[in-house]
């Protein structure tokens, strides 16, 4: 779910940068989220849960590609290096607030459910003033992984929405897509603010990155509904991505989304359309929203799915936190 932050957003789990809200009003109080317990619902534990049970098939796909790449992960190593990933650790715990039992309780509440349910250890967690929606991972060696959303997304999303999310970035943690999503965050982001590495790029590898990238996402919306265990949580998430705002939320329509991405499955069916699809994706580090939604949408009635479903455990409130 790791990056250069220094001018541009590090990828997570939206779409692009593109999706830009308004700041906070000065004196206007966050409406952080309170957790799945607090609402006395119970929800559904994977205590065996493997990656591999929800793994997207062009996951598995592209991952096996970037393997074969003679010296690629030793390369995205080097590149990384102690002095790289200080600067991303230090740059993130430097200007966020770190989540706890003791500071934002209610997220600190809803990131341990979440990593419960998906049976992977709970990274930190930061919350940092932006108004670019978004979350993302970075997953450094030889330290506690972490995950940092930003403000304006908490303030768009519901408490499922947002712990859909946090399961998405937990996602990467779990199908350990540690140093090829760190790799990516560097091509797509930052390749230009680290000296040496830019001219280092090979277009053809920034493509196969690409497509590996927008597979991984894939897997994770899939890790975000084992959590939601509703997919039309994680399609209202896609869909406030796309072109929703805090004043707009409540008008917004999931089942009208989903007939919308039909309509684009429909319209880019044909050679053209095809043609003009993959020109619209091939240099996107995550898939287009409707086509998020699409995916989500079939797979919740998969019986892959409903497999998984049934081997859920039940967690009362009371034993969670």
């Amino acid at each position: 779910m790791a990056s250069v932050p220094f001018t541009s957003q590090p990828l997570g789990f939206v779409t692009s940068d593109r999706f830009r809200f308004a700041r906070v009003q000065k004196n206007q109080k966050l409406r952080f989220p309170v957790s799945r317990a607090a609402s006395g619902s119970a929800a559904l534990a994977f205590r065996d849960l493997d990656a591999d049970d929800f793994r997207h098939p062009l996951d598995k796909q592209n991952t096996m590609m970037l393997r074969a790449i003679p010296g690629l992960k030793e390369v995205g190593k080097a590149l990384l290096g102690t002095v790289t990933e200080q600067v991303m650790l230090l740059e993130n715990i430097g200007t966020s607030v770190l989540v706890s039992k003791n500071q934002l309780s209610d997220l600190h509440n809803l990131m341990a459910e979440a990593a419960q349910i998906l049976n992977v250890s709970a990274p930190d967690l930061y919350v940092r003033q932006s108004p670019v929606p978004n979350a993302y991972t970075l997953a450094i060696s030889g330290k506690q992984p972490f995950v940092v959303i930003h403000t304006s997304l908490v303030e768009l999303l519901t408490r499922a929405e947002l712990q859909a999310v946090l399961a998405h970035e937990l996602g990467h943690l779990k199908c350990d897509h540690g140093v090829w999503l760190t790799y990516a965050n560097i091509l797509t982001l930052g390749a230009n603010s680290v000296p040496g590495i830019g001219g280092l790029i090979a277009q053809t590898l920034e493509e196969q990155i690409f497509r590996w990238l927008r597979a991984a996402e894939l897997t994770c919306d899939r890790a975000a509904l084992l959590v939601a265990q509703d997919p039309k949580v994680v399609i209202s998430v896609l869909m406030k991505l796309a072109g929703g705002s805090p004043s707009l939320a409540d008008q917004l329509n999931v089942d009208a989304f989903l007939e919308q991405a039909r309509s684009y499955e429909k319209a880019s069916s044909s050679p053209v359309g095809w043609y003009i699809r993959n020109a619209q994706t091939s240099q996107l580090s995550h898939p287009l929203p409707v086509l998020r939604a699409s995916e989500i949408d079939e797979w919740s009635r998969s019986s892959a799915y409903r497999s998984l479903l049934k081997r859920g455990i039940p967690i009362r409130p009371q034993q969670k936190f």
